[in-house]
């Protein structure tokens, strides 16, 4: 299948070619169709699918196609994102895939001098991509209408919510029109979302181009068991030995990456820090500096990370495992974009052995593992218990480091079926991938959700 079957204008066709694009991505084979059907959506999909290009090609014909109310500079579409990143580099995809078409597109988020902002939405935008903070500021001080919004989009709506953004996002949809289109994106699937679709959605299309909850499977993922004092060393020996040019590094702090940054500099590797206590000017720098070759090792929190577009990028490595599951999908997804081959490696000592069971329950398998020869884990360590993690007395379980069985840690994704933390005992006909721990009254209620969406694929697993 080529763009040219999507229904796409020949505008939005030529900027395609532009790119160097030829063929639609799953994501956007089903997505563009329904969305230019004025249809709403629900949609699951990983970073690195090409699901910017999913909703705003579509997005970009709809609008083209509709003439804009003469006296009218009200925002016509609406792109909400969780970072300023992100909201960045979804304006730059929509500016370049409408370079032949009469629309405007601008961007707006906080951490930046406002008065721009103004004057450029004073001047009229047919799509806006904004942060929902940013946004507010704008609407409480009356410097945009959303009164003539006719379609709104919600990218990475798991990580807004996962922020804290719900309220922001109920007051944002207090300032739009009843009657528009509304396009909801998400990479992991939780109760959360499931409210929000409720509450946003009319009968949605749902759409989702791999099994709920995993990693792109053109991404090896491995685990380095080591001592946490000796992560560090460890982390600029795999650098140097393996000749890494390019590595995304996560750490679970503000303070972490900092220190982190500081210690590889000094073991004579280029590093910068990014999260959110930077400047938007600094992050900016320190994004370009990496992309360009400048800087081998970019440092980033979960929240400066989201909306990372670095192509090709070939490593990521988590220095502290994630304390929510989910956030580890998110973090691997930085690599393996566009069916690249890409790895990411987990630096786990004893006190991450819970999070890591967490983590593969929600894969619903077990990630292969491998010690370094010279970094083997000290047997006598005790684990500590990691602050905003599991509880102390789950983590006391397992006080001292067991290697894993031989038949745990081979390479390659793996079912994870006799072991005690395993999601193996859900039946594997079990449409919904139910976590272990969901009771039947739980399972039930899933069911009942989905049920009110209209499903697109029949060939992925739902």
């Amino acid at each position: 299948m080529s763009f040219h079957s999507l229904g796409l204008s020949t505008e939005l066709l030529r900027a395609i070619s532009d790119r160097g694009y030829s063929q639609p991505t799953p994501v956007q084979r089903q997505a563009i169709p329904v969305i230019l059907e004025g249809k709403d959506v629900l949609a699951g999909a990983q970073t690195g699918t090409g699901k910017t290009a999913g909703f705003a090609l579509p997005l970009l014909q709809r609008l083209s196609e509709r003439t804009r109310l003469k006296g009218k500079n009200n925002v016509r579409a609406l792109i909400l994102t969780p970072t300023r990143e992100l909201a960045a580099q979804v304006e730059e995809s929509v500016a370049t895939y409408g370079r032949h078409l009469p629309l405007k597109s601008a961007v707006i988020f906080g951490g930046v001098k406002i008065n721009p902002q103004i004057e450029k939405l004073r001047r009229g935008v047919d799509v806006l991509v904004a942060t929902p903070g940013r946004l507010l500021d704008h609407a409480q001080q009356r410097t945009l209408d959303l009164s003539g919004v006719e379609i709104l989009v919600l990218d990475e709506a798991d990580r807004m919510l996962d922020m804290g953004f719900i309220r922001d996002i109920r007051r944002i949809l207090a300032l739009l029109p009843q009657k528009r289109q509304n396009l909801l994106f998400f990479a992991t699937f939780s109760n959360d979302i499931k409210m929000l679709a409720e509450e946003l959605l009319n009968s949605p299309v749902l759409i989702e181009v791999a099994r709920r909850n995993t990693a792109a499977e053109s991404v090896e993922q491995l685990i380095h068991p080591v001592d946490r004092n000796r992560k560090r060393e460890l982390l600029s020996f795999l650098i140097g030995s393996r000749n890494w040019r390019q590595v995304l590094v996560f750490t679970r702090t503000k303070h972490g990456a900092n220190r982190l940054t500081k210690q590889l500099e000094h073991d004579g590797i280029s590093a910068e820090a990014i999260h959110g206590n930077k400047s938007q000017g600094a992050r900016t720098r320190s994004l370009a500096g990496f992309k360009q070759g400048n800087v081998r090792v970019l440092v980033a929190t979960d929240l400066a990370s989201r909306g990372l577009d670095i192509d090709q990028l070939p490593h990521v490595v988590n220095f502290e495992l994630p304390t929510v599951s989910e956030e580890y999908v998110h973090r691997i997804g930085r690599t393996g974009r566009a069916d690249r081959q890409g790895t990411a490696v987990s630096l786990v000592c004893i006190d991450e052995q819970g999070l890591l069971k967490d983590i593969e329950r929600l894969l619903r398998y077990s990630i292969p593992e491998e010690v370094i020869p010279g970094y083997e884990p000290d047997p006598s360590v005790e684990a500590e218990p990691i602050f905003g993690g599991r509880n102390h007395s789950k983590q006391r379980q397992e006080r001292h480091y067991q290697p894993r069985k031989a038949s745990d840690s081979a390479h390659g994704p793996k079912r994870v079926a006799g072991r005690k933390h395993a999601a193996g005992k859900a039946s594997s006909g079990d449409p919904e991938g139910a976590d272990p721990r969901s009771t039947p009254r739980d399972i039930s209620r899933k069911n009942s959700v989905r049920s009110r969406f209209t499903v697109r694929s029949r060939n992925t697993d739902l």
